[in-house]
């Protein structure tokens, strides 16, 4: 983590609205849980909280992306941006969407990484490029285009946006890790 501590802290329960409870669940959390520090930190704000859910939860549910490859996308941004905390949750996320832990190891080594497929290495690269340039190449948009339409190459676009802002802001804030959550993984000779 680059933060040991928070800046911003998480919200309590007692000082949310009724709809930013709502939002967070808190209302409907009958085994006690709290809901994700991401989440709690970003209700701090209530009215950007509220508009960032319904973006974010697009792009993590209604994403025209196959789960997997939106995984190595958020994995590679989140590797890319130092945001542990990202890391932390996707790492969890990824491997219900059938990464391997070798899969999610292999994000770290980038594009040239033996393993990938040919779209799973475009992936990377477009992630990379992305973060380096704020621009997808003539040549990896056209691998991309060989597998993906339109509507996916677009939803590839704002996966990758949406996720180097959310690790900007967890950077920046010093969200801490849930207790469920592991960092990065440990680093190979």
């Amino acid at each position: 983590m680059r933060l040991s501590e928070p800046r911003v802290h998480p919200a309590e329960f007692e000082g949310l609205d009724e709809e930013t409870r709502t939002l967070l669940g808190f209302s409907k959390a009958k085994d006690g849980k709290r809901p994700d520090n991401v989440f709690t930190t970003f209700a701090r704000n209530p009215a950007l909280f509220r508009h960032f859910i319904v973006f974010g939860s697009y792009i993590l549910t209604g994403s025209t992306l196959p789960a997997r490859d939106r995984e190595i996308v958020i994995l590679r941004i989140g590797w890319l941006c130092r945001s542990e905390y990202e890391w932390g949750q996707h790492a969890r996320i990824g491997r219900r969407c059938g990464l391997t832990e070798e899969d999610i190891i292999r994000i770290t080594r980038g594009d040239q990484a033996e393993g990938w497929t040919e779209l799973e290495s475009a992936l990377i690269r477009a992630v990379d490029e992305l973060h380096g340039d704020a621009f997808i190449s003539d040549q990896t948009w056209s691998r991309l285009s060989a597998y993906y339409d339109t509507k996916q190459l677009i939803d590839l676009v704002f996966t990758v946006g949406q996720y180097n802002m959310v690790s900007m802001a967890l950077n920046t804030f010093g969200v801490q890790l849930d207790e469920r959550l592991s960092g990065f993984p440990e680093a190979e000779d």
